[in-house]
């Protein structure tokens, strides 16, 4: 019997689950949407259910006595308070969402370092500050951590990655005397370990409910957006990530923390690395306003990719830019317009291709190492002519993704878990 371990992600439209064997190889997967349960995607109960109905269909297709641990990422910076019993007290606060209370941000801007990811109104701290007087509240929790509960039964423990937007120093691996300066009350965080640590094993009665082995551990997760660097396989130092949807966004492995709020840049910590990376604004969300999906394939298979266009886009669908560079007025740059629309969708492609390039730029000029390789996910990726236009641009070794699915991701940090325990 080969062992197995599971990884959960749990997305804002669905959770999907993976089961993974020792060598990194996927044995099954699942997916399962959140309005099959009910229209409201913030209720903690259809989180749960969700998360129930991925698992219970990733374990009909596996060997269910062969699982010997399940790990969860969630979506960062949603925030929920409970009480003893671990049940939520009021509707938790999403990952994009504000605090409706303006004092809470500008309290912790006075008291935070400048290169803290707990600043601005939809921090992990903004809402646990928002929380924290909720009559019988007794924890504030992270989704990943809220989930990892319901199998665990202990809802005490986040991992480095949730908590840093809540204010965890992940240099110094504490809670920073900073935070109770803003008028946190302490006692509602929850410890933290890093990402790969046992929380503990199953409930029996969890346990029981899908049949799964009593001695399988619980294990802490990630972030929905570490999860999915993770699962590409990506392993080594300055190894890059760079995800091609509506917008374009770079991450690269280092061995030293990068911090640059200006351009919106922190770090999270994994193990003895660090995790930095940048979103610009461009993406494939610019393509789609010029042209539709069908166009884009038709016109991509007559693009000639070994000559440049000579055009300097910086392809942007409004103004303004956050990475690789930071200005909130910065014009789109999409003229002049070639009368041949092959030859106008080449030159945007190079354009993004080029933000990407100088994005990987900026991060070494703050510290970052030099990039090495790049794995591509998102819909862009499966592109061939935007890849071979990418590869002209960066000049470094293209490798695939081991996977595109966070749940992979999720279920490395539930091996890392098992092999821990010594259950593998």
């Amino acid at each position: 019997m080969t062992p197995l371990a599971i990884g959960i992600d749990l997305g804002t439209s669905g959770a999907r689950a993976v089961a993974m064997r020792a060598d990194f190889s996927i044995a099954a997967h699942s997916a399962v949407a959140l309005d099959r349960f009910g229209e409201n995607a913030r209720s903690p109960s259809i989180w749960w259910a969700a998360v129930s109905a991925a698992l219970m269909e990733l374990l009909s297709r596996i060997d269910r006595a062969a699982v010997r641990s399940v790990a969860v990422d969630g979506t960062s910076g949603t925030l929920l308070a409970i009480d003893s019993a671990g049940r939520p007290l009021s509707e938790p606060l999403m990952y994009n969402d504000k605090v409706a209370d303006h004092a809470i941000p500008a309290l912790i801007d006075r008291e935070a370092p400048e290169a803290s990811a707990a600043r601005g109104p939809t921090s992990g701290l903004a809402k646990a500050l928002s929380f924290q007087h909720l009559p019988g509240v007794v924890a504030l929790l992270h989704q990943a951590d809220w989930i990892a509960g319901q199998f665990s039964g202990r809802f005490d423990t986040s991992d480095e990655n949730n908590a840093l937007k809540t204010g965890y120093d992940a240099v110094a691996r504490c809670w920073p005397d900073w935070i109770t300066a803003a008028g946190m009350r302490m006692e509602l965080l929850p410890r933290v370990v890093t990402p790969g640590s046992v929380i503990g094993p199953l409930m029996k009665g969890v346990a029981d409910q899908f049949g799964l082995p009593r001695d399988t551990v619980v294990v802490a997760g990630t972030t929905d957006g570490c999860a999915s660097f993770l699962a590409t396989g990506a392993t080594q130092i300055g190894d890059g990530v760079t995800a091609l949807g509506s917008s374009l966004t770079i991450k690269i492995l280092s061995d030293r923390p990068i911090s640059a709020p200006h351009y919106g840049i922190y770090s999270h910590r994994l193990g003895d690395t660090w995790l930095a990376g940048g979103a610009s604004n461009s993406g494939g969300a610019v393509l789609a306003r010029h042209f539709r999906l069908s166009r884009i394939i038709e016109l991509s298979a007559a693009i000639e990719t070994d000559t440049e266009t000579g055009l300097d886009y910086y392809p942007l669908a409004a103004p303004g830019e956050r990475f690789p560079i930071a200005d909130p007025d910065l014009p789109p740059r999409l003229t002049p317009r070639p009368t041949d629309d092959g030859e106008y969708l080449k030159a945007m492609l190079e354009g993004i291709a080029a933000i990407e390039a100088l994005g990987y730029q900026r991060l070494a000029e703050l510290g970052a190492p030099r990039l090495n390789s790049v794995r591509s996910v998102g819909g862009g990726a499966a592109n061939p002519v935007w890849t071979a236009i990418r590869k002209r641009k960066l000049a470094v070794e293209f490798l695939p993704p081991t996977s595109a699915e966070a749940a992979a991701g999720a279920a490395r940090l539930a091996l890392t878990g098992a092999r821990k325990a010594g259950l593998l």
